[in-house]
């Protein structure tokens, strides 16, 4: 299969990049990882205003989604920005609720896709976290078939990235819905949380591999710049192509999520293991190639460095991804 965006998609991506760039984004991201939520909640009702949020979020309940192409060259466009926040856990809120209905879909879908609400998820499925519920409006926690609105934001976990904070939400809480619909709204929102994730792993690494080689054609050893050397070159050319592989896949998942194709589980698998293992590869380029100073807070890209990994691991580990990926 041979797929390309459309110009409306290709035009989305340069809007949300334009959009990212202007806000100074690695300044939020840097306030945020201080505790300061005021830049990167300013940046969310921005990108709310874009549309962004509104992709996963069904027409009926105020969204235009769910839009899984879109979603991906947003969510790309996000990682690449490192924009903080529970963003993917937003989406796959939107999924889930979408999915099982009911007066709690009433009460915060419209929310989700205008920018006024910011949501935080737990799927036992993936484990006990939830990503910066201290900042979110709610958390929602999906335990067995039950679906629960918890109160508080629970205990804090230490997290490899700082503007990544993790919490265990507590027990109890308010049900919202239970029975055997919540078990398949939570099936599909994993879904979209792993295809998500894969989306910003992938923009993730693109970020990383362009401060590399830029860095790379002004750095010099023995009079001549580094990127000029054979080993440097075949470095950055393996890196690129991790990339280049990965995205296909990512698109491909999109397009059976669209189409609600059988093996769409297995497509964003097989999406995240690459995009996921293609941004931490170069995550290790860029350290590699920039020195000890890629990892110091005087660069931006420390942020990006300390990234990848939790992205590759997170809403799926390459080595469950690979397990759904062979179970087909």
């Amino acid at each position: 299969m041979r797929f390309l965006l459309t110009d409306e998609q290709r035009e989305f991506a340069r809007s949300l990049d334009a959009l990212l760039t202007a806000a100074d984004t690695p300044a939020a991201v840097r306030a945020w990882a201080a505790g300061d939520r005021a830049p990167g909640l300013a940046l969310w009702r921005r990108l709310a205003e874009a549309g962004v949020f509104a992709l996963a979020v069904p027409e009926a309940y105020g969204g235009v989604g769910p839009l899984p192409v879109e979603t991906a060259v947003a969510c790309g466009e996000l990682g690449r920005h490192g924009v903080p926040g529970p963003v993917v856990e937003s989406v796959a809120a939107a999924v889930l609720l979408a999915a099982a209905g009911g007066p709690a879909a009433r009460e915060w879908l419209p929310g989700i896709a205008d920018g006024t609400a910011v949501v935080s998820l737990a799927l036992e499925a993936y484990g006990p976290y939830a990503l910066d519920a201290d900042a979110a409006d709610a958390v929602l926690v999906v335990a067995g078939d039950e679906l629960r609105l918890t109160a508080g934001a629970g205990e804090p976990t230490r997290s490899m990235d700082p503007a990544r904070r993790l919490f265990r939400p507590g027990a109890g809480g308010e049900v919202l819905a239970a029975g055997p619909r919540v078990h398949e709204a939570a099936r599909a929102a994993g879904t979209w949380a792993t295809f998500a994730t894969a989306a910003q792993a992938l923009g993730c690494g693109e970020e990383l591999l362009r401060a590399t080689v830029a860095y790379v054609k002004q750095r010099t050893q023995f009079g001549v710049p580094v990127g000029s050397f054979q080993a440097v070159k075949h470095r950055l050319a393996d890196t690129l192509l991790g990339l280049e592989f990965a995205r296909p896949l990512l698109y491909g998942a999109a397009v059976e999520l669209a189409q609600g194709a059988p093996g769409a589980g297995a497509a964003v698998a097989a999406a995240k293991v690459a995009a996921g293992e293609a941004g931490y590869a170069a995550a290790r380029t860029a350290l590699q190639l920039h020195g000890a100073v890629g990892y110091t807070e005087e660069l931006d890209l420390a942020w990006w460095l300390r990234r990848a990994r939790p992205l590759r691991d997170a809403w799926g580990t390459p080595s469950a991804c690979r397990a759904r990926v062979l179970a087909g």
